[in-house]
Parts: structure tokens; sequence; C-alpha cells
């Protein structure tokens, strides 16, 4: 068996408080190479969260002593970076969208297929947790992107429209990202989905819509004199509207 090094050395908190459920999701993941801690409540996600310092999150909503989203909330303040994924049985389209709002990188649900949700967690980590080679000399900084008015750059994973802060999280940055180094082009739903949240075959997921819903609520209002910087070419795909010349 092998691991990639994207994902090499990848401790998963797992945060279920369904034994069996989290019995399995433990003995697959560390099966596939990954470190795995395990949590059955709130105050026990956040006490390892914070000492153990994980990679991704496996992230049940239902939970003995509260919610799983407020886990969600108080570690996406403290961690920008944390990959998150939501794993309920509730199914609803709002609570999707409400797990999403609250920075959740993907969300699954209740009952899973273990494969599928090995590969969806790995798809998310190759987003927050790029592959590091450590005999390799130090990589060049990266450039910062630019677009008219947006700056992101990639080495601080930051993002500013307007000379002011844009708090994304590593899933809008990564579509952003995307989006910028195409310019002005339109890039397919298609291939977002291939290239941003690594699906082969998600024909009708709706996840693009959603986080480019997310990127014009936190960006637009940043330049209120501006045009909305997400152009829709409807049945095809995104792309940022053209930059004005100078």
């Amino acid at each position: 068996m092998t691991t990639s090094r994207a994902q090499a050395g990848a401790t998963i908190l797992v945060v279920e408080d369904e034994p069996s459920i989290a019995d399995v999701l433990a003995i697959t993941l560390r099966f596939h190479g990954f470190e795995v801690v395990t949590a059955d409540s709130v105050r026990s996600a956040l006490q390892l969260a914070r000492g153990v310092r994980p990679d991704a999150v496996l992230l049940d909503i239902s939970l003995p002593d509260g919610d799983g989203r407020q886990v969600c909330r108080v570690l996406r303040e403290e961690r920008p970076e944390l990959a998150v994924v939501f794993l309920t049985a509730r199914d609803a389209p709002a609570d999707v969208v409400k797990g999403l709002t609250l920075g959740g990188d993907d969300y699954i649900t209740k009952p899973f297929n273990v494969d599928e949700l090995v590969a969806r967690t790995r798809a998310v980590l190759r987003r927050t947790r790029p592959a590091a080679d450590p005999a390799a000399p130090p990589a060049p900084r990266p450039p910062v992107l630019r677009h008219g008015g947006l700056e992101l750059d990639e080495a601080t994973y930051t993002a500013r429209r307007g000379g002011q802060d844009a708090d994304l999280t590593p899933t809008e940055f990564a579509l952003l990202r995307h989006l910028m180094r195409h310019g002005d082009r339109i890039v397919p739903k298609e291939q977002l989905l291939r290239e941003v949240w690594r699906y082969e075959h998600a024909p009708d997921s709706t996840v693009v819509e959603t986080y480019i819903s997310y990127l014009r609520r936190k960006l637009d209002p940043l330049a209120p004199d501006e045009p909305p910087l997400i152009v829709t070419r409807r049945g095809v795909g995104y792309g940022l509207r053209p930059a004005a010349r100078t």
C-alpha cells in the first residue's frame, strides 16, 4: 500500500459519538495510511483539536453535548487552514448549505461508502495540505496573483480586494485561485469540479454554485462601486469580469 506525499503523516480527527461508526472510520483511515484520533463530544473534540492539531476533521453534527457545527465555527476562527468535512445523517439541502456556510470543505451524508469517504478526505487534503518533499530545496515563493483590484497571495493564503482582506475558507481560496489563473476566461463547471474538488463524476452537484455564491457575498461588498466580480455563463461555467484597462 502506498500513500501520496500530500497525505503522508496526515492526522485525521474523527468526531463521532456512535462507537461502531467511529471504529469503522478509524480502522479504514489507518489502513489507508492516516494517523487517527477520535472524539465523541464537542468538549473532547475541541481539546483534541487544540492538542493534536490535526490536518483534517471528520465531524458529526449531532453530538451528546452540543452541535458539531459549533466545533466547526470555533476551529475556523482558530485555524482557518484546517480541513473540515461534515459527516452526518442530516441530508436536507438547508442542512448542507448551513454546514458549508459555516466553513465546511465537504459534506458527506450517512450511510456512506468508506472508499468514497477516503477519496473525498484526500481531495480536501490536497487543497489544504499540499505535497512537500523534505529532501528538495526550498521552493520559490509563489507569485501574488492579481486581477484588477483583486490580489491573491499563494504564499500566505490571503486574499484582498480594494485593499481590504477577504476571509476565505481553504476551498473558497482554491476556487478563487483557479478562476484567477484563467484570467477573464469562462471556466466550465465540470473543470472546476474536477480540478478544485477532484470530483470525476458529479454532474448534478451544486457545490460549485454554492461556493460561487459564497465568494460573491465575501468579495463584492469589498468594492461596492465596482460591478460584480464573478460572471456566470449559464449552462457553461464561471469566470472573472474582465479587469478595467488603464
